[in-house]
């Protein structure tokens, strides 16, 4: 594509020559080949201005500046990161424009929200593409995620490739790191979800008061809003969106859509969906008050694009579940779950569901914080799982390069004081065998913070660590 084509609804300046031809768009120096358009984005650690000169000397077509470099081939934009989401939409024929797009934010429940609206809208007949933290999905297309939302290159790209396919709808999750690197800048999305908010990724945004901030941006860039009105920053975000909205709660009274007779058991939620004097049933494979949060988000969605609330509801009842996500491994005279949570009020979430139907058995719960992440959250981790576990199994969750039984020996006296039984196993995979052969009837053992991960992150190394795949060949072994 030449750059006159590429810089359309742009404003720019420089020193260029419009009618260059450009085969992709890059923000890594390393990954600049001749062809390439440079963006230089000025990241915490590196700006990428310092090699502009050098990427024109290896065969960039052009580099993209905030400022004067005084180089060739150079075009002048305000801002780069901006520029950056609006030159990948323009390279592949902006595909967003005549697609369906649906995101959802927050703290905790983005990806079983943006899994069930996909596997509800498929139940109604819709083709439908996924974007979020377990993979890429559509059709029978499945990938791995290195982002829970893509970088605009891959975001495009990806967003092409469904449009092609046959897809009317893409859903994705976003995140608050994405929305406040801009992205998603040149998306406008149809519906946008608002979960919760409690404390996460304060190693990146610092405050909770940016955390929260990041979240909003969302919510400037769609045609119609479903927030949960039950949480406080839900409210906040309610009063200030000024597109058209509606709100979801089990306690609000005047929320639009609100959960009623609920019914929980440690394999699925069932309660009413009540709208403006209508109600309807809804049941989902998945445990807890959180569940229905999510299946109601789900529903209140669903209903605005099929204008059915019985419809919507049954849709939402149809789904299967979602990987690590509350996942039952396995179910007997024992029972295993694998979920994703990774902050207190997650895991608060979780082990509340599950501690009433433990029975006469532990519940034996399986955690790690991970290295070189908001540390500020780990003692609040340590203290939800202590207020719910008869055991608590302190082992690793991705350590990267710090040393992992240092970061379980700065939460062993949280169980000491507490008085709850503990161990501590730095070695994920011999945690969870020795916990698998240790179990006695009636235990229930809960994995945390892995839930859909295969792998762990030790110093710079991804090592292969399947812990469905441990706890089947156990159990199946035991047969």
């Amino acid at each position: 594509m030449i750059l006159r084509e590429l810089l359309k609804n742009l404003s720019v300046s420089g020193t260029y020559d419009p009618q260059t031809e450009v085969a992709d768009i890059v923000t890594d120096s390393r990954a600049v080949k001749p062809g390439s358009l440079f963006v230089c984005i000025r990241g915490a650690r590196f700006d990428g201005h310092s090699a502009a000169k050098k990427c024109l000397e290896n065969g960039a077509a052009a580099v993209v500046v905030d400022h004067s470099l005084g180089l060739e081939q150079e075009i002048i934009i305000e801002d780069t990161r901006a520029a950056f989401a609006r030159l990948c939409s323009n390279f592949f024929g902006r595909p967003q424009d005549s697609l369906k797009l649906i995101a959802v934010t927050g703290t905790n429940g983005k990806t079983t929200i943006a899994n069930v609206i996909k596997q509800s809208l498929e139940a109604c007949g819709k083709k439908v593409g996924l974007i979020g933290t377990i993979g890429v999905e559509s059709g029978n297309l499945k990938l791995p995620a290195k982002f829970t939302t893509p970088e605009p290159w891959d975001m495009e790209m990806i967003l092409r490739t469904m449009l092609n396919s046959g897809c009317e709808y893409v859903v994705m999750e976003a995140s608050s790191q994405a929305l406040e690197q801009r992205r998603l800048c040149d998306l406008h999305f149809t519906t946008a979800i608002f979960t919760n908010l409690s404390q996460d990724h304060l190693d990146y945004h610092k405050t909770m008061d940016a955390y929260f901030k990041a979240k909003c941006i969302l919510f400037e860039q769609c045609d119609f809003a479903v927030i949960n009105t039950d949480d406080p920053k839900g409210q906040e975000l309610f009063r200030r969106v000024k597109c058209p909205k509606v709100g979801y709660a089990i306690e609000d009274p005047n929320a639009d859509y609100r959960a009623t007779d609920l019914e929980l058991t440690i394999g699925e939620s069932k309660f009413k969906v009540n709208k403006k004097g209508e109600a309807t049933d809804c049941c989902v494979p998945l445990p807890g008050r959180f569940s229905v949060y999510n299946a109601l988000a789900c529903t209140a969605v669903l209903d605005r694009e099929v204008n059915n609330l019985y419809t919507a509801s049954q849709g939402v009842s149809s789904t299967i579940g979602v990987s690590g996500r509350c996942e039952i491994l396995h179910r007997g005279n024992q029972t295993v779950i694998s979920d994703y949570a990774h902050t207190d009020d997650a895991l608060t979430k979780l082990l509340s569901s599950i501690k009433p139907y433990v029975g006469e058995g532990r519940l034996i719960v399986l955690f790690g914080c991970a290295g070189r992440r908001d540390k500020t959250k780990r003692v609040k981790m340590a203290n939800a799982i202590a207020d719910y576990a008869d055991v608590a199994v302190l082992s690793s969750d991705n350590p990267r390069d710090e040393n992992p039984f240092d970061i379980m020996k700065e939460l062993e006296p949280i169980f000491t004081q507490r008085h709850i039984q503990y161990i501590l196993i730095p070695d994920r995979y011999y945690a969870i065998s020795h916990v698998l052969q240790t179990m006695k009837d009636g235990d229930v053992f809960v994995l945390c913070c892995k839930g859909h991960e295969d792998y762990q992150v030790i110093d710079d190394y991804t090592v292969y660590l399947d812990e469905r795949r441990i706890v089947r060949d156990y159990y199946s072994q035991e047969k």
